[in-house]
């Protein structure tokens, strides 16, 4: 409950950098709202919208019980995905399973992911799955929140044997993510190599939970406050590299942003902190609403750009500017690439 609450009263920085990028309008799109189709590719995660309820809660006893119920219900009259937050919390005392548990129960027949830390050993993930019949698992990383965090771990070495290892033995698909700060291309490669089903960037301009952690320090490691990947560049490190499911998230703000995060090459898109707000400030049928209505904008701006489907995004142009030319630029991307497209 601490991270809610300071999550909700934390000023976003912002910094995804996704205002960097305009959009090239196509006068003569040639289609019309009717021609629009809104399900994602994303291999075995089988997701049915491009938007999903990525990692929040859990653990933290009725509070955290009702905000995950509420949450779940809101995916299934919507039809997207959710992840619950990290369930070791539920595997180290079980008396908070039900505040995982009712993410199920509410949900029957929808796609839920697990969530644990890459600490995790291969039985903790079978247990975490198990726990609320996940569809997948989210494995996250979060060595900068746990550096920052005063009671968290200072070692993190066999992260990637360990991701591996679980990989290669659960029955559900495996998704590796940050939790706020991004994710490079040098650790997308490592990534690559192990048999997991997608990446989720997670990049910084969200829930910044250094600023969350520093918020129960007394001595505040400010370093941290503006470490990380910006959410728009993280999407391109990481595709360069891994040829599977990239999962965009991190300061995920609205429609637009959720097109140029596929314009990127993003297959889906996860949003936490804009969702949490609506739900804890205006509740469920207000969070309802706004998940039709991003669908509906994500449709309408996809027909002003001309693309059918949302792997087409891939061929629209859009200009990159700023600060991410900037960061492409010296990563040894080519920004223009991205505004010279095969679209007519």
């Amino acid at each position: 409950m601490d991270h809610i609450h300071y999550a909700l009263s934390t000023n976003s920085e912002m910094g995804t950098l996704f205002d960097d990028i305009r959009f090239v309008h196509q006068a003569l799109s040639g289609i019309g709202v009717t021609d629009i189709r809104l399900n994602p590719e994303t291999g075995d995660l089988n997701l049915k919208s491009p938007v999903f309820i990525n990692a929040m809660t859990g653990g933290g006893g009725l509070e955290t019980e009702k905000l995950n119920s509420l949450l779940a219900r809101a995916a299934k009259e919507t039809g997207i995905a959710m992840a619950v937050g990290s369930q070791m919390a539920a595997l180290k005392d079980p008396v908070e399973r039900r505040s995982y548990e009712v993410v199920r129960k509410e949900n029957p027949e929808g796609i839920l992911f697990a969530n644990l830390g890459s600490e995790a050993t291969i039985q903790q993930a079978k247990d975490a799955v198990e726990m609320i019949r996940a569809n997948a698992l989210q494995i996250h990383l979060n060595t900068v929140q746990e550096l920052t965090m005063p009671e968290g771990d200072r070692d993190f070495s066999g992260a990637i044997e360990r991701i591996e290892a679980i990989a290669d033995r659960l029955a559900v698909p495996v998704i590796v993510k940050e939790t706020g700060f991004g994710i490079s291309r040098e650790t997308a490669a490592k990534l690559a190599a192990a048999n997991i089903a997608a990446i989720d960037v997670s990049g910084y301009g969200g829930t910044n939970f250094a600023a969350i952690e520093n918020e129960r320090r007394k001595r505040k490691l400010t370093y941290f406050q503006d470490w990380g990947i910006p959410t728009a560049a993280a999407i391109v490190e990481v595709k360069s590299v891994f040829n599977k499911t990239v999962l965009a998230s991190g300061g995920i703000r609205d429609a637009k942003d959720i097109v140029k995060a596929f314009l990127l090459g993003a297959n889906a898109v996860g949003l936490a902190g804009s969702f949490l707000k609506i739900a804890m400030e205006k509740g469920e049928a207000e969070l309802i609403s706004e998940i039709h209505a991003l669908h509906e904008d994500v449709g309408m701006m996809m027909t002003a750009l001309g693309a059918k489907n949302l792997p087409d995004l891939v061929n629209c142009p859009a200009i990159i500017s700023g600060d991410l030319f900037h960061y492409l630029t010296v990563r040894g991307y080519d920004p223009a690439s991205f505004a010279i497209r095969s679209k007519n």
